[in-house]
């Protein structure tokens, strides 16, 4: 960001190098979070830090603006147009035009969306609606760092309406510091509630991290400098930047955020600008350099981070290494050549030929996104297999968004074929990705398969989630559709046999770190995952198949392979560059990863007669588990069966049916 005046606390070259200096380390733990380098797991506080200085800068101006009498709304939002715009649309076309030769019609579709969301400044509330069960992994985004320039964007919009609004009430610093104050708190408070139930929408919305930019504004009211002792200032500074390195090392993906941990490299950030002490640890060449480069820098990191995935090397620490010294060469450049030359010609003009210079140059780039969203990535482009290959992203159940459930406790209990009821399948989304297959192996007219699967539940009665709510979707109410399912079962004649089909390992979250709570129980809760919670979970396995089994016929079907890869966009991008390899995982790998689930499936089967589907013959020889099939993927994502792959299970699905 530009500094656009300077605050009577401080001197103008003082302040300058202070607020660079903070700048410079939230990137610098920004861009080291993202290229993954060891001990900056919680580098994504830097976005905290971001939110503190643009808070403090904002409240500056409007403030500044009002006791002077000539603040005007509308050339505060025109002037933060002129700071963001230009290197976000350059950014944007350049990855429009790298997208047109290298990137997958799905791939490509998903950029002109997220272009269209970028430059509209709502693609928090876009990133926020995609999570979910299916969503895509973050690497396939090329935009979604842009979420946090929502969120300022949005910020910027309402903060001068409500300072300027509580100035003509009451003018003075106590109306405006009040109004900051009171804000503040309702918006942490929001922060709290909603990271403990619904941690994506915290992380995303303004109304949960408004309160950072507002800390940030009440620094800026502070009257005065604090007057310290320099050796107390000193200590002081260097506490803040502890605080800041402690967040960076205690908090990782995993934590949820913002909450109350936020809080740390927040008033960490707020110290530091409280104090405006220029010292070894801001006012240095290399923090001044990266400071004033931040935002280009800040839009640039990403992408390269995004492409090092693209072309599987971001595991490779040379690779890594090279893409923090481009992250840093892009950042130059666009700091030379698009921030400071738009920056004059933009600021010499007034106000109306800025303004059109900044709608034109926007439709130059949002125009040829919606063309991109239109036409569905603009399929012709490569190869017809290497797009079919993509196509298979798409390929899934026609009907999954009428019959999985995914919130509420009842199944639309869909049915598939003929109306009789002839099998009954329940379970979570590897059932739902795998009925189609199921009902075309039904050899009888007029009988059919009935769907009963729930989102990211698995089917076990007797469980309970700790937490539904903690769900992103709204009235998630997995033990209560297992209730439902329970009970309705009773009614149904015992000659409609069950079929069960789970995905145990991810429940279990085995492959993340064992100290995390598990989010089921099922006598008890326990506070990591431990042997004694796996050993518990598959008991509950055995008991609840065999006490189903006491009336019906049950299977249980062994776990589908899990790549562990988005299959058709890295199968395709394979064909693309001309390697045609299909993607696969060891046989050890998966016996390693399900053991345990294994062993429940077959106590249950030696103790009641519960039957086994397997289908490792027909996903799985020589060794490896394939996640497609020359050239063609089986999946249409890291591990749900796509409707080309889950037809291999025809021959399996085949002898339920020959068994009645």
């Amino acid at each position: 960001m530009s500094i656009e005046y300077s605050p009577s606390m401080t001197t103008r070259s003082s302040f300058r190098s202070d607020i660079n200096g903070l700048r410079a380390w939230a990137v610098a733990v920004v861009i080291l979070y993202h290229f993954g380098v060891p001990g900056f797991g919680g580098g994504f506080v830097g976005v905290d830090i971001f939110f503190v200085i643009s808070g403090f800068l904002m409240t500056g101006i409007v403030i500044k603006g009002l006791q002077q009498g000539h603040f005007s709304i509308p050339d505060f939002y025109l002037a933060r147009a002129r700071r963001i715009l230009p290197a976000l649309l350059v950014l944007c076309a350049i990855l429009l035009g790298f997208g047109w030769f290298l990137l997958m019609p799905p791939d490509y579709l998903m950029l002109g969306t997220h272009v269209i969301a970028s430059l509209l400044f709502v693609s928090n509330l876009k990133y926020w609606d995609e999570a979910g069960y299916f969503d895509l992994a973050s690497h396939d985004k090329w935009l979604l760092h842009t979420w946090s320039l929502s969120v300022e964007w949005q910020f910027y919009l309402i903060l001068p309406l409500l300072l300027w609004g509580a100035w003509r009430l009451w003018p003075g610093r106590r109306m405006q510091i009040a109004v900051l104050l009171g804000a503040l708190l309702l918006s942490f408070s929001a922060s709290l509630w909603v990271t403990a139930f619904l941690p994506s929408m915290a992380f995303y919305l303004l109304h949960t991290r408004a309160w950072e930019m507002l800390a940030g504004g009440l620094v800026f009211m502070a009257s005065a400098r604090p007057k310290l002792a320099p050796a107390m200032a000193r200590w002081l500074q260097a506490l803040a930047f502890g605080l800041i390195l402690a967040s960076v090392a205690l908090f990782d993906k995993t934590t949820a955020w913002p909450g109350y941990r936020a809080a740390l490299p927040v008033l960490a950030a707020m110290l530091i600008l409280w104090l405006n002490r220029a010292s070894v640890w801001t006012a240095s060449r290399a923090a001044q350099w990266l400071g004033d480069r931040s935002y280009s820098l800040y839009l640039w990191h990403w992408p390269v981070c995004v492409a090092l995935v693209y072309a599987e090397l971001n595991t490779h620490y040379l690779a890594t290494f090279a893409g923090i010294l481009l992250t840093l060469l892009l950042g130059h450049l666009s700091f030379l050549l698009v921030e400071n030359p738009s920056r004059k010609v933009l600021a010499i003009k007034r106000a109306m030929p800025a303004m059109l210079g900044l709608a034109l140059a926007a439709s130059c780039v949002l125009l040829p996104a919606m063309l991109v969203r239109m036409q569905s990535g603009l399929a012709g482009r490569f190869a017809s297999a290497i797009e079919l290959a993509a196509a298979e992203a798409n390929n899934t159940n026609p009907r999954r968004e009428q019959c999985h459930a995914h919130q509420g406790i009842e199944s639309p209990s869909c049915l598939y074929g003929g109306q009789k009821w002839k099998l009954i399948l329940a379970g979570d989304s590897h059932a739902g990705a795998i009925v189609t297959a199921l009902a075309q192996a039904q050899p009888e007219v007029g009988a059919g398969v009935v769907q009963w699967t729930y989102s990211g539940c698995a089917f076990v009665p007797g469980m309970q989630l700790i937490s539904d709510a903690g769900s992103i979707r709204k009235d998630y109410q997995c033990s209560g559709f297992i209730n439902w399912a329970s009970a309705r079962m009773q009614s149904l004649p015992p000659s409609v046999p069950l079929l069960i089909v789970n995905r145990y390992p991810e429940y279990s979250r085995e492959t993340q770190l064992k100290q995390e709570a598990p989010p089921m129980f099922f006598s008890k809760t326990y506070a990591s995952m431990t042997n004694e919670f796996f050993k518990e979970f598959a008991d509950a396995i055995r008991k609840s198949s065999c006490q189903l089994a006491q009336g019906r016929q049950v299977y249980l079907m062994r776990p589908i392979p899990e790549m562990g890869v988005d299959v058709p966009r890295l199968q395709s991008r394979r064909m693309a560059f001309g390697l045609e390899t299909d993607i696969s995982i060891s046989l050890k790998d998966y016996h390693a990863r399900n053991e345990w689930v294994w062993a429940a499936q077959d106590a249950a089967h030696a103790q009641c007669g519960v039957q086994i589907l397997d289908p490792l013959p027909y996903l799985c020889h020589d060794g490896r588990c394939y996640g497609s099939k020359d050239g063609r993927p089986l999946y249409h994502d890291d591990n749900h069966l796509s409707e080309y792959g889950n037809k291999l299970l025809l021959p399996m699905f085949a002898q339920v049916f020959r068994a009645q």
